[in-house]
């Protein structure tokens, strides 16, 4: 068997499956078809029917991955939580089931894992998004660096944490605490933004980000999380600066009380 093209032996890719085994093996296929190979690659699975526990048990044979289980499902913050808990690598790369990895994939990521071994203080390095961060700093290669200050204006500055695919430390839930269990999905997300702001995280953001991943779902396995999408909310100028004002308030009220519920 010949060696592959794209070979990241420090890198274990986490992906986090729900229900979504064809999501899962296109996932895998496609980094497959990308030649990129990973130090592990750990499947945290959220208690799937046993349809899709038998289908990813069938791609054992033809994907090397670890497959983590638990009896019953618990929620995306567990399902990370113990996902990342079997990372034995020193860094992570974090992706959803339903993503897929673009052929400009290989190179972003190597000139990522890059930059991350020789800048220490970097936390994360976000790889996909819905849109730009608001601020951002052009650094090198396609990324750019991630401000934060508290008199920012634009409210989506809170999200200088994401769970979109992205490359972190495998000590990231060390330093910025487990993801908060029995909540919302977009809660939990929120409460890692606050934390990831109140202790200081540092990362750098790809400034082409649809460049590296494409996110997909089909009739057949559709998003089994629900989010609210801030950008498509009324545009009445009196309402938009009421939820503007309300936001600004509760991001710093939540990071100087250190909210965590």
């Amino acid at each position: 068997m010949k060696n592959p093209t794209h070979s990241f032996p420090d890198v274990t890719l986490l992906i986090t499956h729900y229900n979504r085994s064809s999501s899962l093996e296109r996932l895998l296929k496609a980094f497959q078809d990308l030649d990129c190979a990973f130090g592990d690659i750990v499947v945290s699975d959220d208690g799937s029917k046993p349809q899709h526990l038998e289908a990813i048990r069938a791609m054992e044979s033809q994907y090397p991955f670890r497959l983590i289980t638990t009896p019953q499902n618990k929620g995306l913050a567990n399902n990370i939580n113990k996902g990342q808990a079997a990372v034995k690598t020193p860094y992570t790369l974090y992706v959803q089931e339903d993503f897929v990895p673009k052929p400009a994939f290989a190179q972003h990521f190597q000139d990522a894992l890059e930059i991350f071994t020789q800048e220490k203080e970097l936390d994360i390095i976000r790889f996909y998004a819905y849109f730009s961060y608001p601020y951002l700093e052009p650094y090198k290669k396609g990324f750019s660096r991630m401000l934060y200050k508290p008199w920012y204006t634009d409210y989506n500055k809170i999200y200088y944490y994401s769970d979109h695919p992205h490359l972190r430390r495998s000590s990231f839930l060390e330093k910025f605490g487990n993801y908060v269990e029995g909540i919302k999905s977009d809660k939990t997300e929120y409460l890692m933004c606050v934390s990831f702001i109140q202790k200081q995280g540092k990362g750098l953001f790809l400034s082409d980000f649809n460049a590296m991943f494409d996110q997909k779902n089909s009739d057949d396995e559709p998003s089994t999380v629900q989010r609210d999408n801030w950008q498509q909310q009324s545009r009445n100028p009196f309402i938009v600066l009421l939820r503007t004002v309300y936001r600004q308030v509760k991001y710093n009220y939540d990071l100087l009380f250190d909210k965590q519920a």
